[in-house]
């Protein structure tokens, strides 16, 4: 799993090791996983990289990342399933003056209605300049790749930018952030956007400011954005601030108007160094979302928080509590990927990984439950299983019901080659892993690939998107459905 991978939980219930018994798991089922369709040409997936899935209803999905083409050039991808059937794939055209190998990689994607997406991420210009893009799909066809128009203070040489999470709260109507370099003297700066499309017009970007006083480079960071409605979102990152510490961001959207930047208030057991940064979000109506990150506590480990916002107020950040076999330093990491999910105020359900007291790496999840955040959990993996390791562990989570989510993992099976893992959470208690059944003879998911991105329109109806190797070197993706 890559620490930057896009949401997923990859899943297919089928008997490859311990699979959960019907009493438990009720009638829900995964498919066994079937190879995406890739353009004509296409050689496979760069670093087994299909980070982003947008779902609008049953049998109705689009999926976004790249594919190495015959020339070797890296190109946009776009996957759509229109009525329970995956169509030919989109190759996203490159904005004007792009290079003549664009690497464009699609970050993020989300469809505001059927066949009304926005696609958004990175590509190179001509000039050897990685600028940051938007695409847009209207009625079921996609547009070519467009740059976005930074703030008048980006530099103009050695540009890196890029877009790293968009919403669309409906169809013409998205919003999304990402962050890019100044001109500043001497040394550029790295400063943080938001962009958004009103309309169908996407508007130029506008430069993330923040209330406390910064570093001469603030590094802000923004990672990901959620949207309660159209107008009302709210994006979460780090910036670095005049004591040269690293704190989380959030960044409040009301009713159209971006606020500035604000520091999250961090446990009162964080460490003056405090290191903290925001990785996830998630709202379910105005002035009522809950954030995600990690922070240093004043004996030097590495721990979880989250905290959630009400009526309009963001708390102090409470400290997860990871479970009984928990290293003194829990080393607790989050993908970044919707690891959080929330079905309604107070209820919500996270994960991603932290090292037990004898140095093995596990995943777990944390659940809240009408406002109580109860002891977080261990990932139970399948018999026969040596830990979650280092690039294994929850990465992404779908709630479509309270006490009834489906999450996405990967481990390392008992000869140590890392395998994709999908787990349900039934009543509020989460059951043991069932490993994903691979397409063909597929025997591993590789340190790069697994399961992506899950989204759940119902309790019964969920898409999974995700990567495997198909040869020793070659990553292709694939496809789970309910």
């Amino acid at each position: 799993m890559k620490p930057l991978r896009s949401v997923i939980v990859v899943a297919t219930f089928v008997a490859l090791s311990t699979v959960v018994p019907a009493a438990a798991s009720g009638t829900f089922s995964w498919s066994k996983a079937h190879q995406a369709v890739l353009p004509t040409g296409a050689t496979g997936l760069p670093s087994g990289y299909l980070p982003t899935l947008s779902c609008v209803s049953p049998g109705n999905c689009e999926a976004g990342g790249a594919y190495n083409a015959a020339s070797g050039n890296v190109q946009g991808l776009v996957l759509n399933e229109v009525k329970g059937k995956w169509t030919a794939p989109t190759t996203l055209v490159p904005p004007a003056g792009a290079a003549t190998n664009p690497g464009l990689t699609v970050y993020a994607l989300s469809c505001g209605s059927l066949g009304n997406c926005a696609a958004v991420g990175s590509y190179q210009d001509s000039a050897f300049n990685v600028q940051a893009f938007f695409a847009t799909e209207v009625n079921q066809k996609w547009t070519a790749a467009k740059e976005v128009a930074l703030p008048a203070n980006a530099s103009n040489t050695n540009q890196t930018a890029l877009v790293r999470s968009v919403v669309c709260s409906s169809a013409g109507n998205c919003s999304a952030v990402g962050s890019y370099l100044d001109n500043a003297a001497p040394t550029s700066r790295n400063v943080g956007f938001v962009v958004d499309e009103v309309g169908g017009s996407w508007h130029s970007a506008s430069e993330i400011t923040v209330t406390a006083s910064t570093n001469s480079d603030p590094t802000v960071t923004i990672n990901q954005i959620a949207c309660a409605s159209v107008g009302n979102c709210v994006a979460v990152g780090s910036f670095v601030d005049v004591n040269d510490v690293t704190q989380g961001l959030l960044v409040d959207q009301v009713n159209g108007a971006w606020a500035h930047g604000l520091t999250l208030i961090l446990p009162a057991n964080a460490n003056a160094y405090a290191g903290a940064s925001l990785s996830e979000v998630a709202c379910v109506k105005k002035s009522a979302c809950t954030v995600l990150g990690t922070f240093n506590t004043n004996t030097g480990a590495v721990q979880g928080l989250s905290a959630t916002e009400s009526n309009g107020q963001w708390p102090r950040a409470r400290e997860l509590t990871m479970p009984p076999d928990a290293a003194i330093n829990p080393h607790v990491f989050l993908y970044g990927f919707q690891g959080l999910a929330c079905t309604s105020p107070g209820n919500c359900s996270l994960g991603g990984q932290y090292q037990n007291g004898v140095k093995q790496i596990e995943g777990f999840f944390e659940n809240e439950n009408h406002g109580t955040w109860k002891n977080a959990v261990t990932l139970t993996l399948p018999s026969g299983a040596r830990e979650a390791g280092k690039n294994g562990g929850v990465v992404s989570i779908s709630c479509p019901r309270v006490g009834n989510c489906r999450a996405g993992a990967a481990y390392l099976d008992g000869t140590g080659v890392y395998q994709a893992l999908v787990v349900t959470e039934t009543n509020g208690t989460w059951q043991r892993g069932t490993k994903v059944v691979l397409p063909g003879a597929a025997t591993s998911v590789g340190v790069d690939g697994g399961v992506y991105a899950v989204v759940c329109v119902s309790t019964n109806a969920c898409t999974a998107i995700g990567s495997y190797l198909s040869t020793s070197t070659i990553y292709q993706g694939f496809i789970l459905h309910s």
